[in-house]
């Protein structure tokens, strides 16, 4: 029984949800002051939310996670799950997740829910995945959801903020993601999935960190510019943004694995505080 409670549990693939809510509930910081029952609610329909993305996916995926060493104890690959039931439980965690929702939060923030969980299965997963390096930019759209249901959450609409929120978790996720591939490049091609390391090439793929990791810093300014935050935001976003190029051009200059396990660990670290500056800043 144990064995079973901890496959369904990683067919919901906790480590990336541990993110996501994270940034769900401090957008809700910042947008107001939520109750912790609307707080528990929100993160329990996100969670819900996420976990029929990440079932589903596994489903989709479980050829090719038979073919990387990385995936081939998961669940499905491995026997313990029946493809049926993965996506039977997907299904249902889908549907249980739009009843929290509606019932506890509001209809926007389930709506926004579900636009997520439908990008990521049959937008990232279905469509672009297996045909584009290019999967993770567009697809990465559906990991940005979470503020937006954080900020619906609290305020039953979307404003500028929200969206801005959004677009910074956007400009992350494709050189958080991209420093993860490079780590798993030969698994990546073992499966033929086209991502840019395994197409473009590992050289290619930390230009394009680079770059982006720019893009990123920029990006995570505008709130500034249009007074959504202020100097202690402001002066997070410039120190984190700049280690995060600093970690980038030491990757363009060695590829190596220490080196891009220290980028991306480093973006996951940067992620989380920089909504916690956020935060702070919001409440000072």
């Amino acid at each position: 029984m144990r064995q079973v409670v901890a496959d369904y549990l990683e067919l919901t693939k906790p480590r990336v949800q541990s993110l996501l809510l994270w940034t769900t509930i401090t957008t809700m910081l910042v947008a107001g002051s939520p109750s912790f029952e609307l707080i528990f609610f929100t993160c329990l329909g996100g969670a819900l939310s996420t976990g029929s993305a990440g079932a589903i996916n596994h489903f989709i995926d479980r050829d090719i996670d038979l073919q990387m060493e990385r995936t081939a104890k998961r669940p499905i690959p491995a026997g313990r799950i029946s493809p049926a039931a993965a996506l039977s439980y997907g299904i249902f965690l889908g549907v249980a997740s739009v009843a929290v929702l509606v019932l506890a939060v509001n209809t926007l923030a389930a709506v926004l829910a579900t636009c997520g969980l439908l990008g990521y299965v049959f937008v990232y997963t279905l469509w672009l995945k297996r045909r584009t390096p290019q999967n993770i930019v567009i697809g990465g759209a559906a990991g940005a959801v979470p503020p937006l249901v954080g900020w619906a959450a609290v305020t039953g609409s979307l404003s500028l903020t929200a969206w801005l929120l959004f677009a910074i978790v956007f400009m992350w996720t494709p050189p958080h993601f991209w420093a993860l591939s490079v780590l798993i490049k030969d698994d990546y091609a073992a499966s033929a999935v086209p991502m840019l390391p395994v197409v473009r090439g590992v050289k290619s793929t930390t230009s394009h960190i680079l770059v982006y990791s720019i893009l990123l810093l920029l990006t995570t300014l505008i709130p500034v510019a249009t007074g959504a935050f202020g100097a202690i935001y402001g002066v997070s976003a410039v120190l984190l943004g700049g280690l995060f190029i600093y970690r980038a051009v030491q990757l363009t200059r060695d590829s190596e694995r220490p080196v891009a396990l220290k980028t991306y660990l480093y973006s996951l670290t940067y992620l989380a505080l920089l909504f916690v500056a956020m935060v702070v800043d919001t409440s000072v």
